[in-house]
C-alpha cells in the first residue's frame, strides 16, 4: 500500500493575515501545497487528505482538483470544533480549533495505512518526502514512528521571531522530547530563544520539528485517548490547544520509539507577508536548477 500526505490546511495564520495556503508563488501559480503534493507523488505517496475548515471545500477541490485528477487520490476532511468531541461541552467563547494533533484526528477515516502529516504552508523539500516514503514503507511500525528533523538555522526568518520544536535526542539518537521555543532570531551572529528558558543561546546544530512526521494508523487511538484527557483537563480554556508533540510525547513514554530522520532538503516558509518574494525566489531558483519544471502540472 502507497504512503497517504496529510496536509494540515485548516487553520488561518493571524501574523500573515490572509489564508496564505492557497497563495500562488510558482511561476505558473502554484501554491507551496502544489510543490509538497508534487514532491510526494513522485517519492510514492499514492492519496492526499486535505485537512480544512468546511467553508473553504469548494475553493479548495477547484484549486487541486483538476491537477490531481488521475495523478493521485484525493479526500477532504473537515477540522469542526465539535469534530471527536463526544458531546463535550465547547466554551461559549472558544472559536479557534483544537490545534495540530486533533487536525490529524480528524484524517482517521480517510487514512488506512501509513502516512505522512505536513503543513499546508511550509516547503519542505523532494529529499524530504523521499525519505518519508522510505520510512513509511519499511521502518513503520505500530511501535516505531518518525520525525524529519531541519537543521535550526535555515528555518529562520529575517522578518520576525520564530517559534519552533527543539528535538532533544536520546543515545540512539531517536526522539527523547520535543520543546517548544518562542521569540527564536539571530542576534551577533547567535541564534538566540527569548522565551524565559534555558539555554538562551541555541547550537547551530540543533535539530528542529517543522511538523513533519510519519505515523502508522495506531497514532490515531493514542490521540482519540488524549484528546478526550485533554478535553476533560484543559477545554474550558479558551485558547488552550491539543498539538502533535503531546500525543508524541506520551507514545515515547509508553515504550515507543520515534526516529528523527536528517534531511538535505532546504526548509522555506511564509511566516510573515515579507517572507513571501524569498520563497518565490527559491523557487525560481530550485526550477533554474531543474529541480522542478517550470509549470508542475502539464
Amino acid at each position: 500500500m502507497k504512503p497517504t500526505l496529510v496536509i494540515l490546511a485548516a487553520g488561518m495564520a493571524s501574523r500573515y493575515g490572509s489564508m496564505k495556503q492557497v497563495q500562488g508563488f510558482g511561476p505558473g501559480g502554484e501554491t507551496i501545497m502544489d510543490y509538497s503534493i508534487f514532491d510526494a507523488m513522485r517519492s510514492g505517496f499514492g492519496k492526499v487528505v486535505f485537512i480544512i475548515r468546511k467553508e473553504f471545500a469548494d475553493n479548495f477541490k477547484s484549486i487541486f482538483e483538476p491537477k490531481l485528477k488521475g495523478r493521485m487520490d484525493t479526500a477532504y476532511v473537515y477540522q469542526e470544533l465539535d469534530s471527536y468531541t463526544n458531546g463535550f461541552s465547547i466554551p461559549a467563547d472558544r472559536s479557534k480549533p483544537w490545534g495540530t494533533a486533533h487536525a490529524v484526528l480528524c484524517a482517521s477515516e480517510a487514512v488506512n495505512g501509513p502516512f505522512a502529516v505536513i503543513n499546508a504552508d511550509d516547503f519542505y523539500g523532494y529529499n524530504a518526502f523521499k525519505n518519508a516514503a522510505a520510512f513509511l514503507n519499511v521502518g513503520c511500525t505500530d511501535k516505531n514512528f518518525a520525525i524529519i528533523g531541519y537543521d535550526l538555522p535555515g528555518t529562520l526568518s529575517e522578518h520576525g521571531t520564530v517559534n519552533r520544536g527543539i528535538c532533544t535526542l536520546d543515545h540512539d539518537g531517536n526522539l527523547a522530547a520535543i520543546t517548544e521555543r518562542i521569540n527564536i532570531s539571530k542576534k551577533d551572529g547567535a541564534i538566540v530563544a527569548e522565551d524565559g528558558l534555558q539555554p538562551v543561546e541555541l547550537p547551530a546544530n540543533t535539530q528542529v520539528s517543522m511538523n513533519f512526521w510519519c505515523f502508522a494508523p495506531p497514532f490515531f487511538l493514542h490521540t482519540k485517548k488524549l484528546f478526550a484527557e485533554f478535553l476533560a483537563e484543559r477545554g474550558n480554556e479558551p485558547k488552550s490547544e491539543f498539538f502533535i508533540p503531546m500525543v508524541a510525547d506520551q507514545f515515547i513514554k509508553e515504550g515507543g520509539t520515534i526516529q528523527v530522520i536528517p534531511t538535505s532538503s532546504f526548509w522555506f516558509g511564509v511566516t510573515y507577508k515579507e517572507d513571501a518574494p524569498f520563497v518565490q525566489q527559491s523557487l525560481d531558483r530550485l526550477i533554474r536548477e531543474g529541480e522542478y519544471p517550470q509549470h508542475l502540472w502539464d
